[in-house]
């Protein structure tokens, strides 16, 4: 699976571990998602897109799509 909360994340300038604070996980946990280590549960994958102002489709997809 594919994301781009990186990408998000960088945009509005915070490091992995601001992220992780603000959603109460590990800066490990970040860092798995980001690097595609790690998929995360739904509510977690809910509270990242909630986060960003995005749609849970926005933010995560399937391998080969765009």
């Amino acid at each position: 699976m594919k994301n781009d909360v990186r990408a998000l994340r960088t945009e509005r300038g915070l490091s992995q571990g601001q992220l992780a604070k603000e959603l109460g996980v590990s800066r490990q946990t970040i860092n798995a998602i980001e690097t595609g280590r790690y998929t995360p549960s739904l509510p977690l994958a809910m509270a990242l897109a909630r986060f960003f102002g995005k749609y849970v489709e926005e933010v995560f997809r399937e391998d080969g799509k765009e």
